[in-house]
């Protein structure tokens, strides 16, 4: 609002207050009107009384400069953390997560990333940081049909970003399981107690299986109950990955955990080339007498034929070696004090880990065979791959096994930065779609990653978003008018290097 002098015909000057914010001039108020010049003044400032009494406006003094900040710093309305919806909000939309037909999806994937809780601690930080007012009922009516109509959709996009950034070359997969603990006793259908990667034997549990791309992207998960055998998941997976997607032929890499006899006879009955993490203390006689045999140097690598198909190649490292002869005494060491303390019984002398080295000697007395800890030295610094891939050099397949770190790494991220347990969810829709969120927060902090690395950033992902959550924005009321000005605070340099690294601002 303002104050406007009107001249009317007969010489006499109204006083008036003038409202534009509708686009029209609309006379709010008439104060009155004279013909003499001092009173008509006097009319002029009872206008401008009248409107700082209808909007709370005060005058300013704009030669007072600690009154004019100060009214400032009074106009703030709003202060919210903007730097993560710059950073991750830009990426989640360059990934086609915003594909995604609801409000809900990008704060609940982002919160993931930037500060991962229950589902109801999420709430109260999107009010306080973000003005993002959301009902923790509504989140879990979002989170039934993420489970019913949209996991797959999420999936996919995913698939159609990492297949975009490979230039099309997706034929090498890698894959692997953990397990997710829940602080329950009793079981169900889903959460039951089985081999914990966690070292929680007793509590129910899921495992969680992940196929990701070279590099580490992922491109599918599933759930499978908790005491199933891992490598009964692996299949399962891969097939319906195959199938979704329509590839001819892939490649399978995967970790000895996985893998048994019946395992590598499905894969190549159905198909599959693969790339498997070998158990080369279990081979045959006669296999067992080629690997001795190689007598490799320090990165020297040898190949031995199984068959006509499947070639076992064995690596060599002299630090492998030092590192597995030091746990073989160390295991040792942790023996003889146990024998020493009486500890060790008969029913300890088995071929699990390294109870191997121990005998009975008479009826009663346990101690250590010196001479199988001895023969064992001949596997220390060995490390063996078991392929059908006849397209790869042996050096192709040691480097291809050496990418699954990456996926050791993508769960080691959800389980810590991205804190996917505790699930304080029961039923298995809201637990599945606990899970799918965080797949999606993880697909864009590898895509984060991969941007910092192209840039040559002199931080990681998990710098980069510690600095986003410095960044707040402002929105200020500006005095005498119903507008606002939005303004993101970038005040120290990490900040500016994040805004130029990224193109925020």
């Amino acid at each position: 609002m303002f104050v406007r002098k009107k001249k009317n015909p007969s010489g006499v000057i109204s006083v008036q207050v003038i409202d534009k914010s509708t686009g029209k001039y609309v006379v709010k108020k008439t104060i009155g009107s004279s013909s003499d010049a001092m009173q008509v003044e006097r009319l002029v400032n009872q206008a401008h009384e009248w409107i700082q009494s209808q909007t709370g406006q005060q005058a300013i003094d704009f030669k007072n400069y600690k009154q004019l900040t100060q009214t400032v710093l009074d106009q703030i309305t709003e202060i919210t953390i903007s730097g993560v919806e710059l950073l991750l909000g830009r990426i989640f939309d360059q990934i086609g997560f915003d594909q995604i037909e609801s409000h809900l999806f990008k704060p609940l994937v982002l919160s993931r990333l930037e500060s991962p809780s229950s589902k109801l601690k999420t709430t109260d930080y999107l009010a306080k940081y973000h003005s993002l007012y959301i009902d923790v009922e509504s989140i879990y009516r979002y989170m039934d049909k993420l489970y019913n109509t949209q996991k797959e959709k999420v999936q996919q996009i995913s698939y159609n970003h990492t297949k975009g950034i490979l230039g099309g070359d997706i034929r090498m997969i890698f894959y692997d399981v953990t397990t997710l603990y829940f602080e329950i006793e009793k079981e169900d259908q889903l959460r039951k107690t089985g081999f914990s990667k966690d070292g929680k034997h007793q509590n129910p549990q899921i495992v969680l299986g992940l196929l990701v791309s070279v590099n580490g992207y992922p491109l599918a998960y599933d759930i499978f109950e908790g005491n199933k055998y891992e490598g009964d998941t692996m299949l399962p997976i891969i097939d319906a990955f195959k199938q979704k997607y329509g590839f001819d032929s892939l490649t399978i890499v995967a970790d000895s955990g996985l893998i048994s006899s019946r395992n590598i006879a499905d894969l190549d009955k159905r198909g599959y080339k693969y790339i498997l993490g070998a158990r080369i203390k279990n081979q045959s006689g006669d296999i067992e007498k080629q690997i001795c045999s190689l007598d490799l140097k320090d990165g020297e690598s040898g190949i031995i034929w199984k068959d006509h198909h499947t070639a076992l190649i064995i690596n060599y490292s002299a630090k492998r070696g030092k590192k597995d002869l030091f746990n073989r005494e160390r295991g040792l060491n942790r023996l003889e004090k146990q024998i020493v303390s009486g500890k060790l019984t008969k029913s300890n002398i088995n071929k699990r880990g390294y109870n191997k080295y121990l005998k009975l000697e008479g009826k009663m007395n346990i101690s250590i065979d010196r001479e199988k800890f001895d023969a064992d030295c001949k596997w220390d610094g060995l490390k063996g791959y078991q392929t059908n891939d006849k397209s790869l050099s042996k050096e192709e397949v040691i480097e291809n096994y050496r990418h699954l770190w990456k996926i050791e790494k993508a769960f080691r991220i959800s389980k810590h930065d991205l804190k996917i347990r505790p699930i304080y969810h029961r039923a298995q829709r809201r637990i599945e779609a606990h899970i799918c969120l965080s797949f999606a927060a993880y697909k864009v902090y590898k895509e984060l990653e991969r941007q910092l690395y192209i840039k040559k950033a002199t931080i990681s992902a998990e710098k980069a978003i510690d600095i986003a959550k410095t960044i707040f924005s402002i929105k200020v009321g500006v005095v005498n008018s119903n507008q606002t000005i939005e303004k993101n605070i970038i005040i120290n340099d990490e900040q500016r290097y994040l805004g130029q690294l990224i193109n925020m601002f």
